[in-house]
């Protein structure tokens, strides 16, 4: 029998597989990137013996307990690790790094594998999460693509990451357009919990040297909420401003939200919570245009109304640094301008360049 290992958070890399034990809503609310799912307890089993412990006794829990992760760890081995060789390095973690985790460790170390268990499992890894979350993005140069809804903030974070540099898409991370419209089909939005063990993420594969583009966002992205220290700190850093034709933001808007032109009763379910703010009458305006299908009437005057006024509240407030921003002037917003800013923005001096506004053209 192998002797179990008893690993930290800075060993993850050290192991083939990361092997999560809890229960499948526990993995769902959160886990280790990467992390295998195999539960030695499944939701219902979990909850059955948690009754039992509280109910009858902490004894027929845990006999009872016992036997249902002996059964699913056989499971595992016969399916999910069945092909796995002498050799294989495994990590296990549970919630806190106690019967489940090592229930399945000493198997593992019966067998032969030489396996490791994470000291004090998904806990201690959640407060590493919350710990870095608050000190990393000091450490990290950011600069800021800032601009009204619908110029292209988004693509060219796209654009800048496929030519090798370093991008933070919070939209991407959070599965969420970051407006009122922002919901993306068939994408529901991460736990808190996970959109911030993605953030962690990404943001611990940075090299401090280089300067990480981000998109300006406000404190929510649908219904989560960016981390304090990480917001503060693009909040505080360097920006730029993307100015486009109402004409190229129109048509970007409507290839991105193309599922709301496909169902104007959808769009006006979207729009409702606006009633308060610009009032029934304009609501019922932008319906009847809705289902008339003039779509670039009705995103002009969303652009006009409501985001850009939105925008200049939310930006000039809360980021101090905007009035001394330089500004990028596109006209189409297509796939080779954004190219063109993308290679002059990664081939400036340090990241950067000098404080005189300029123009791009493709």
């Amino acid at each position: 029998m192998r002797k179990i290992q008893l690993a930290n958070v800075s060993q993850l890399s050290d192991y083939d597989d990361i092997i999560d034990v809890r229960s499948p809503a526990e993995f769902a609310e959160d886990h280790i990137p990467g992390a295998i799912s195999a539960p030695v307890l499944n939701n219902e089993e979990r909850a059955r013996i948690g009754t039992l412990y509280k109910q009858v006794s902490p004894f027929e829990a845990q006999r009872l307990g016992a036997a249902l992760i002996a059964r699913n760890i056989a499971v595992h081995l016969e399916t999910l690790f069945h092909k796995r060789p002498r050799e294989w390095k495994p990590l296990i973690y549970c919630w806190r790094g106690g019967q489940r985790s090592g229930a399945m460790a000493h198997i593992f170390a019966q067998i032969g594998w030489r396996v490791g268990q994470l000291q004090g499992g998904y806990k201690t890894y959640r407060r590493h999460v919350i710990e870095t979350l608050e000190n990393v993005p000091n450490n990290i140069r950011f600069r800021v693509v800032c601009g009204a809804t619908g110029s292209g903030k988004s693509r060219l974070l796209q654009v800048l990451h496929s030519q090798g540099g370093q991008v933070l898409d919070l939209e991407q991370l959070a599965q969420h357009r970051g407006s009122l419209l922002g919901n993306i089909p068939l994408q529901p939005q991460p736990s808190q919990k996970l959109f911030e063990t993605r953030l962690w993420h990404v943001l611990r594969s940075f090299d401090t040297r280089q300067p990480v583009f981000v998109e300006a966002e406000s404190r929510k992205i649908g219904h989560l909420s960016i981390p304090s220290a990480l917001l503060e700190k693009i909040r505080l850093s360097e920006c730029f401003v993307i100015e486009a034709d109402i004409s190229a933001r129109v048509r970007l808007l409507m290839e991105d939200y193309a599922h709301y032109l496909k169902d104007a009763d959808l769009l006006s379910q979207a729009l409702f919570p606006l009633k308060e703010l610009h009032g029934q009458k304009t609501l019922e305006q932008w319906d009847k245009l809705a289902k008339r299908g003039e779509w670039p009437i009705l995103v002009a005057e969303l652009l006009n109304f409501h985001y850009d006024p939105a925008y200049q509240r939310s930006t000039g407030s809360n980021f101090p640094l905007l009035e001394n921003a330089q500004t990028l002037h596109l006209s189409t917003l297509d796939e080779a301008e954004l190219l063109y800013v993308a290679q002059q923005l990664l081939n400036a001096p340090n990241g950067s360049r000098n404080d005189t506004d300029y123009s791009f053209q493709a």
